[in-house]
């Protein structure tokens, strides 16, 4: 590889960073070539994008990516690397969950989301418990939703049993 194609590679891969709050780095090295074209078909039909990388040029592309801090993610850059990037922080561990039910890999080697770094496989159980940004928008809304629900309720019954009691005094006093 040329220096000019290593420096495009790096440009295309903090390009990619860049767009991203979603990187899981995973160890992909003893799939065969059938099982390796079934992970990227379910990536593919996932919304994931995943590219095996080479370490020294991914980890130039992070160190470059000027508004992130990847942190302890660089000591897991060894070995064969596979990038996968999506735009929901749960969807690559829930993909490689379900995967590693018929196969032993990929193994998670780290992952950041939304500014959080998790290192290690052990930590793709938390992963998959991540709620996305919309499962989050929705619990909000339903959250602020219910006391509104509750005061409109009582209001309404109460007004009924206002105005009862006030036409009930009214007749009595006529």
């Amino acid at each position: 590889m040329t220096r000019e194609e290593k420096n495009q590679a790096i440009e295309e891969l903090q390009a990619m960073l860049k767009d991203t709050n979603v990187v899981y780095l995973t160890d992909a090295s003893s799939l065969n070539s059938a099982d390796t074209t079934k992970l990227r078909g379910e990536c593919y039909k996932a919304d994931i994008n995943m590219q095996v990388v080479k370490n020294t040029l991914l980890r130039i592309a992070m160190e470059r990516t000027e508004d992130r801090e990847y942190g302890e993610l660089y000591e897991v850059l060894k070995g064969q690397t596979a990038l996968m990037t999506s735009t929901v922080g749960n969807a690559p561990a829930k993909l490689i969950k379900e995967f590693r039910k018929r196969n032993e890999r990929p193994l998670l080697k780290g992952a950041y989301v939304e500014e959080a770094v998790y290192i290690g496989d052990e930590q793709l159980t938390a992963l998959t418990e991540i709620k996305s940004k919309e499962e989050l928008v929705g619990e909000l809304i339903g959250l602020l939703q219910s006391p509104i629900k509750n005061v409109l309720g009582s209001l309404q019954s109460g007004g009924n049993t206002i105005s009862g009691l006030v036409k009930a005094l009214s007749e009595r006093e006529a």
